[in-house]
């Protein structure tokens, strides 16, 4: 054998090898959108609950956990609670019907030093677990050799877009399937078991009676109102036996007493008790024959109609009036106490109209997964859904939306429906139209000013408040211009246009006033943004929001009939500065300036630290202001020019070839595959190690600044998406999904939660800027005005995807390049077609 052949053969068993290799790694990875099992299990929590409402979480393994039900997040809130199967025979077959318990739990979390007494995992459960998420319904199989029926788990709650009151109940579902793979019937008993987990404090609290069920419940006090509240659980089986009182002893005598009835297969029958009780079960005994199924519905619902949740300092110089919810109470009242007088009243409206809300729910879950986009994009789009189902967000008893920006452990983080963080968020508009209005109305009424500032940060209840910091957020007052446009175009109201547009002129007028004072077209003075920082001189972020806006105001001007020529001087300007002045060649920077402003700079104080830090010093004011980017390559670059293209606007308000340009460099020198050598001395845990993400900022032509902006080392979820979702419109599907990617390999359940993106705070809301991908990836937009079908596919010329309007929901996609809509809920009213520009019929 000569010397090219053995060579040949050589490489030829090497790259065998290198091909096993990746297929076994690519194996190892679950699939994107597909079932969650083993160790893609560990962190799998699902919510379950209403919008604003909060939320009860199935995991992936059947437990319940983050019972998050007095509107505020308890994210550590695993209660004694589960629901076990005993199957009778000659030896019975008892099982919680649950997974294995994730290692992570048995040690580490709060209690297991003292050996988790609180805690469920010594009971026998099902081997093995997978979970499959449809939202809004999660679905877990189960199995053990040992137990004969096939077993699966489908929690739901209501989630139907346009239906805003059904898809905000206290509720949740938990469908238990048995089914009988045998020739012989098979008797068996469900049943649900439960410490008084509403309980506060020694008393005021017992366990009382619903139908086929019971309710935790906890009185409120004077001093206390806001401890009142209520679970209810119940079954829709008329034979149910309701055990109201566990036996009152001590140590851990009741729980051992309710297993053993568990592993008996029996029943105990025991009415509600006086006074306080240790917990509660129900059980449901059934038959199924052979080949045939058992299907028992444990339903869930809760009310906690009072709260001590107050945000904002009063404005001085105005009073509410008879419109304000703090009219009513002083404190935050939740939506479905001014609908439901009792937790009974809502369980009842939950029982009789638990089959059309099954129904319509599994509609739209149907409809949204009927799609041929790639899978890594509806993953992370119907992920980020589960946000409107946790205490992020809220509603008050007029409807109205109020949202933190995310949730801390036992709380909400960044009140007030921050405009700046809520800009990314693009699921909302779409689904729930009426809600995104909410929003608009409190930003442009109760938080703007006489003077046009925004507060940036609303009031809870909601009323005028005083700006936060003093300040307005350049980015998200001038977003907001750009998403009152949005939901004009979405609505087709012109007449809900008419009332806000003095307030939208007023809030313009200020920012011109206020950062653009010299009127160059861009953000000049110092302004507040999304980093909670202010920029100083102009930049392409801020002002491509600045340039996003103009030109909203212009149409929106138009459409009422006045004089937009103030506008288009200024947005001629700014395109001609960005242009010319910001931009370096390959994407648009930051000049930072201090002189020729309104604003005053005020140097740090070289005396105020020691003299080692002399140098530091004095650096530091050679270079400006701290907390700027200068010449990094900012991920949030062109920002306000993608809102554009999401509000239906030209997002190429500047030239596009520098913007793709921009989007090309920021996807470049911004995007890890790895971040073992990147040193982040701010918030790790959102990416560390040999995880990879998108930089929120690099500099990589030099100049690095010695404290720029604040996060600038970290990576968020909800950036990560607009980026891809830009790069999709501009037709750079590969880089986007790449980033996707990136992204969803952090949130594949054996470190985090797949449904808890988190940045400040769990549940964040910046990452609903992951619905934006169906828009960028299709170019599908329903102007409800013109009624007029936008199509501009950049995955081919065959395509399904999912739509909402205003009235109504369904698939939208192309077939041989020919557009098409099916309905599936309420009407969309296309007089009008465009694919890629041109006009079509449908």
């Amino acid at each position: 054998m000569n010397l090219r052949k053995i060579t040949w053969r050589c490489l030829f068993v090497v790259l065998v090898f290198c091909i096993l290799g990746v297929s076994a790694e690519a194996k190892s990875k679950r699939d994107y959108n597909g079932p969650y099992a083993g160790e893609y299990l560990n962190r799998v929590a699902f919510p379950l609950g209403g919008i604003g409402a909060g939320m009860v979480c199935l995991e992936g393994a059947g437990a319940l956990s983050h019972v998050s039900v007095r509107n505020k997040m308890d994210i550590f809130n695993e209660p004694f609670a589960f629901s076990a199967l005993c199957v009778k025979g000659k030896t019975n077959v008892a099982r919680i019907l649950e997974g294995p318990v994730p290692g992570w739990k048995v040690f580490g979390n709060p209690g297991t030093g003292n050996g988790a007494g609180n805690r469920t995992y010594g009971f026998p459960r099902f081997k093995e677990a997978e979970f499959l998420a449809r939202f809004p319904y999660g679905t877990i199989d189960l199995k053990d050799p040992n137990v004969p029926l096939k077993v699966q788990i489908v929690g739901w709650s209501p989630f139907i877009p346009g239906d805003v009151d059904n898809s905000s109940l206290p509720v949740g579902a938990l469908e238990y399937h048995f089914r009988n793979p045998t020739n012989h019937a098979i008797e068996a008993v469900f049943s649900f078991h439960t410490t008084n987990f509403m309980k506060i404090g020694d008393k005021g609290d017992s366990i009382l009676s619903i139908p086929n069920g019971f309710a935790l419940w906890q009185n409120g006090t004077e001093e206390n109102p806001e401890n009142e509240g209520a679970f209810a659980a119940f079954v829709d089986d008329g034979s149910t036996v309701v055990d109201h009182c566990w036996f009152r002893g001590g140590w851990f005598d009741a729980r051992t007493l309710v297993w053993e009835a568990i592993q008996k297969g029996e029943s105990i029958a025991n009415p509600a008790q006086a006074g306080s009780s240790p917990g509660a079960s129900l059980y449901t005994p059934f038959t199924v024959q052979p080949r045939e199924e058992k299907v028992v519905r444990l339903l869930l619902c809760w009310y906690a109609p009072k709260t001590n949740i107050r945000f904002g300092e009063d404005r001085k110089d105005e009073s509410c009036d008879e419109t304000c919810e703090c009219a009513t109470s002083k404190f935050h009242i939740p939506w479905y106490a001014g609908r439901f007088g009792s937790v009974s009243e809502a369980a009842d409206y939950w029982r009789q109209n638990f089959d059309e809300l099954r129904k319509k729910s599994a509609l739209f879950r149907d409809t949204f997964y009927d799609a041929t986009l790639p899978e890594e994009v509806i993953e992370a789009a119907a992920a980020n859904l589960t946000i409107l189902k946790s205490p992020t967000v809220q509603r008050q008893t007029d409807g109205r939306l109020w949202c933190y920006e995310g949730c801390h452990d036992l709380g909400g983080c960044c009140h007030g429906s921050c405009t700046h963080v809520w800009n990314y968020a693009q699921a909302i508009c779409h689904l729930f139209p009426s809600l995104e209005r909410s929003l608009r109305q409190t930003e442009y009424h109760e938080s703007q000013s006489k003077e046009g500032l925004q507060a940036f940060r609303a009031g809870l209840p909601i009323r005028p408040v005083s700006a936060f910091w003093g300040r307005a957020a350049s980015d998200g007052q001038l977003g907001g211009i750009m998403k009152a446009y949005r939901e004009w175009r979405i609505s087709g109201d012109t007449i809900w246009l008419k009332t806000l547009w003095p307030k939208i002129k007023e809030s313009l007028a200020y920012c011109i006033k206020t950062f653009d004072p010299r009127e160059k077209g861009v953000l000049e003075e110092p302004h507040h943004n999304t980093y909670d920082i202010e920029f100083w001189g102009p930049d392409g972020m801020c002002s491509s929001f600045y340039l996003g806006a103009l030109s909203a105001a212009i149409e929106m001007g138009k459409e009422m009939g006045e004089d937009v020529s103030h506008y288009q001087t200024l947005l001629e300007k700014g395109k001609q500065y960005l242009e010319t002045q910001l931009y370096d060649g390959e994407y648009f920077i930051q000049t930072i300036a201090t002189e020729g402003l309104n604003e005053e700079f005020k140097p740090l104080d070289v005396s105020n630290n020691g003299p080692g830090y002399e140098d530091i010093i004095q650096k530091l004011n050679h270079q400006g202001p701290k907390y700027q980017y200068g010449n990094g390559c900012i991920s949030d670059g062109v920002l306000g020019f993608w809102l554009a293209h999401m509000c239906g606007l030209d997002g190429n308000i500047v030239d596009r070839e520098k913007i793709r340009s921009n989007l090309s460099a920021i996807y470049k020198y911004n995007l890890k595959h790895d971040l073992s050598e990147h040193a982040n001395p701010q918030r790790p845990s959102y990416a560390v190690g040999n995880e990879g993400g998108l930089l929120l900022c690099t500099w990589p032509k030099g100049n690095s600044l010695s404290l720029p902006f604040v996060y600038s080392n970290e990576v968020w979820t909800g950036i990560e998406y607009q980026v891809a979702s830009h790069l999709m419109l501009e037709g750079f599907v590969r880089e986007g999904l790449d980033i996707v990617r990136t992204c969803r390999d952090r949130y594949d359940g054996r470190i985090r939660n797949p449904f808890n993106e988190y940045e400040c705070g769990h549940w964040y809301a910046r990452a609903m800027s992951s619905y934006g991908m169906l828009q960028g990836l299709t170019g599908v937009r329903y102007d409800a005005v013109t009624k007029t079908l936008f199509i501009d596919s950049n995955v081919g010329k065959n395509f399904r995807s999912f739509l909402s309007t205003e009235s109504g929901f369904g698939t939208v996609g192309l077939k041989n390049g020919k557009p098409f809509v099916e309905v599936k809920m309420g009407a969309i009213d296309i007089a009008n077609c465009v694919v890629s520009g041109k006009a079509m019929d449908i």
